[in-house]
């Protein structure tokens, strides 16, 4: 994993990364996922900051944690983290997103020719 120079945690920059895994389907609900110790070294990062990131995640109810066994996704976890993108995009990311493109001056329809041409390139 390569973490982004920003002003986002390396926690979470990992829990978003497990998060991507669910959704493009690499992790299943009900999959184990490696131990903290595993992890860390896989990302060559502190323990401390994979368990901050299930921590976290487990707030969330993407994770579960099974005492001695390891943690797992949870089996809503696909759902939940559609969810609460949708809820930070349009709380958030996207207000910037307009704001650019007023200051652009680019309208609707130059957005939608664009938009389609991203999802149809051989036209």
């Amino acid at each position: 994993m390569i973490f982004k120079e920003n002003n986002k945690a390396i926690y979470l920059q990992i829990a978003d990364g497990i998060c991507d895994s669910v959704i493009a389907g690499i992790l299943a609900e009900g999959d184990r996922i490696p131990s903290v110790r595993e992890y860390a070294a896989t990302l060559q990062v502190n323990a401390n900051t994979v368990m901050r990131s299930y921590d976290h995640l487990t707030q969330e109810g993407v994770l579960f944690n099974k005492r001695g066994i390891g943690f797992f996704i949870a089996d809503d976890a696909k759902a939940r983290i559609s969810a609460m993108r949708h809820e930070s995009f349009f709380n958030g990311e996207i207000q910037e997103f307009f704001r650019q493109l007023r200051l652009l001056g680019i309208t609707p329809d130059q957005l939608r020719e664009h938009y389609v041409k991203s999802n149809n390139p051989k036209q």
